[in-house]
């Protein structure tokens, strides 16, 4: 998968609160409350990881956490987080290139497979789907252009494609739909809550 989200890290959050308010905040804030304590987590994609922070105030100690980041600038920043006593190993690299004999308790993916080709999105979700205990947690937070009144979906994100490819930032220039692959896998959601006018959904997965 191409990455080259370096061109914008400095600017990533300030333009999505922009754009979406805290609407991709929110989503992703919401499920933290299902991390149990002294949990192996395994973070995909966590941009400047603004999360860290918030998964300290639920638990400032006791966890291990795993955080996989494309982007090197991206890491830099999620490096400077305040992430309390819990223990964080760093690795930048894609996703794909990532290799480990653990398993994890609680998966996050935010807004990971919108960069992905259904090619991609197929392997990767197996290789997430092999790493993540039986009974784990896969915290899903992405964009959904499916149900009513998706017109305007999808020319949101027919432009973001646009914007995206044009600064050659990404690869693939449509959305894949993930719920048929957590279905397939027979996962089942304990939590679904939608933001920004249904666009977009954070689920709890339970494996």
């Amino acid at each position: 998968m191409i990455n080259h989200y370096d061109k914008i890290a400095k600017h990533y959050d300030f333009l999505s609160r922009l754009v979406f308010f805290k609407s991709q905040i929110n989503a992703q804030i919401n499920q933290l409350k299902y991390i149990p304590k002294n949990s192996h987590i395994l973070i995909v994609g966590g941009g400047t990881g603004w999360i860290l922070e918030e998964i300290a105030k639920i638990h400032p100690s006791g966890l291990h956490i795993v955080y996989v980041e494309a982007s090197a600038k991206m890491i830099a920043l999620s490096k400077q987080k305040n992430s309390g006593s819990n223990t964080v190993d760093f690795f930048t690299m894609n996703i794909e290139d990532f290799a480990t004999q653990n398993t994890f308790d609680i998966i996050l993916t935010p807004f990971l497979f919108d960069n992905f080709t259904v090619d991609d999105t197929k392997s990767v979700f197996k290789k997430l789907h092999d790493i993540l205990r039986n009974n784990g947690l896969w915290f899903f937070t992405d964009f959904n252009i499916q149900g009513k009144s998706s017109w305007w979906k999808l020319l949101f994100i027919k432009f973001m494609y646009q914007f995206f490819t044009f600064f050659k930032i990404i690869n693939t220039q449509s959305l894949v739909n993930i719920a048929p692959y957590f279905k397939e896998h027979n996962y089942t959601a304990i939590d679904s809550k939608l933001y920004y006018g249904t666009f977009i959904e954070g689920i709890v997965y339970q494996k």
